[in-house]
């Protein structure tokens, strides 16, 4: 059986992804993961995390996948027996130097993507000094992938859905040489996401092009000031539902979701997505479909649009800025929750309608969508209500004071 390995920023997030059926969470940890820009976990709340996975019987992974110095690396041995004590599962590890004393303590090791392992004769070589799982690299053809894990004597695991990084597995010097800031570090500003101008000098040198992509292209656009720009640096975002038959067949252990850094909506909407396309396939794998509200589902929460990545071809497309279809928008916080008659007391910030899609998390509530099909004010039916108002919502999924409560708004061309 497959895993949905789905990604946790925060508890809110950890709650969202296990909620909507993720068997196991991956999680940062300061200082030593590749997202030093999300708010992350303390050594503190590990026993936390783990309490909370165990509820669902999920597995935690701790991401510690940083370029790790001497320094680093040190500290980060000397925590890990705390680390295990706190029954995390295993580590995710981009130092392959770690591996043997991660496994003497107790903890899987799971070797990192930045490892760009492209060969089963490296996953029999991490076998032998101990590790569990290895990441295989993300410029691996779906091809390849499946000759590599028939041969591989470890777990192996893929990206199947989530942004994809300009460089080779996520080693880029970009964000360092602009800004004295390391991606390899966890501290990627993404410049490559940004609008690049660019220009073209003549000159001597010919350019040729040895690519076997015939419409070769970058989206460039014109600006005011009659320059050009273009995102040539940013990939779109891998989206792999519509090829869940293609990767069960792979003979791979583990799907990720990338995404520490996105919202607790985004990961509870991917996660339950890819959770119906994985049940949908071992059901009767011989009628899976891929089914339209799934794609409309996954379009409506940030996206750069979608691409395959290298799964099937050298990707080329370039992406745009989100092209989710809607902007959350921060409208309220639960006063109170009734268990007994399903509604949850809204104080409202902004105005509400029967119709509109809301969003409420929390970090025992997790992240849960709603349409509104029914609000009262003091008793009374109402069909909306206005800002600064307590509105009665019903809602069959329990919430809990304090939660936040979002509304999604439609995007306009201009947002």
């Amino acid at each position: 059986m497959v895993e949905l390995l789905a990604p946790a920023g925060n508890f809110i997030s950890l709650r969202a992804v296990l909620e909507n059926g993720a068997d196991a969470v991956y999680f940062g940890l300061d200082n030593f993961n590749m997202r030093a820009n999300a708010r992350n976990f303390s050594l503190e709340d590990l026993s936390e995390v783990s309490k909370i996975a165990k509820e669902y019987s999920a597995k935690t992974y701790l991401g510690t996948n940083i370029i790790l110095n001497e320094k680093l690396a040190s500290q980060l041995d000397s925590n890990l027996e705390i680390i295990s004590s706190s029954e995390i599962d295993g580590l995710i590890l981009s130092d392959i130097g770690l591996i043997e004393n991660c496994v003497s303590n107790g903890l899987e090791a799971h070797i990192s993507v930045q490892e760009n392992v492209t060969n089963s004769y490296t996953l029999k070589t991490l076998k032998k000094l101990g590790a569990k799982r290895a990441i295989l690299s993300r410029e691996l053809s779906l091809r390849e992938i499946t000759e590599i894990a028939s041969k591989s004597p470890i777990e192996t695991e893929i990206f199947v859905h989530g942004a994809i990084c300009m460089a080779v597995s996520g080693r880029c010097f970009l964000s360092y040489g602009l800004y004295g800031r390391s991606a390899n570090c966890g501290d990627c500003l993404q410049p490559c996401r940004k609008n690049w101008t660019l220009t073209y000098e003549e000159g001597e040198d010919n350019v040729v092009n040895f690519s076997d992509v015939e419409d070769e292209r970058f989206i460039i656009t014109g600006s005011d000031d009659e320059s050009y720009r273009t995102n040539f640096f940013s990939p779109k975002d891998m989206c792999m539902i519509e090829y869940i038959p293609e990767l069960m067949k792979s003979g791979v252990d583990s799907f990720k979701i990338e995404g520490r850094a996105r919202s607790a909506d985004y990961g509870a909407m991917v996660t339950g997505i890819y959770r119906q396309a994985i049940d949908s396939y071992n059901e009767n794998p011989s009628e899976y479909n891929v089914r339209d509200e799934w794609m409309d589902d996954l379009t409506s929460v940030f996206n750069r649009g979608f691409d395959t990545n290298f799964y099937f071809n050298t990707p080329f497309e370039t992406s745009e800025d989100n092209q989710s279809k809607y902007i959350k928008k921060d409208i309220g916080q639960v006063v109170n929750y009734y268990n007994r008659v399903n509604v949850a007391e809204l104080r409202v910030w902004d105005d509400l309608q029967i119709g509109d899609k809301i969003i409420i998390q929390g970090k025992t509530t997790g992240s849960i969508t709603h349409t509104i099909d029914s609000m009262q004010v003091e008793g009374e039916d109402v069909q909306n209500v206005s800002k600064n108002s307590n509105v009665g919502v019903l809602l069959p999924e329990k919430v809990r004071k304090n939660d936040f409560v979002y509304k999604l708004v439609e995007r306009s061309q201009d947002d």
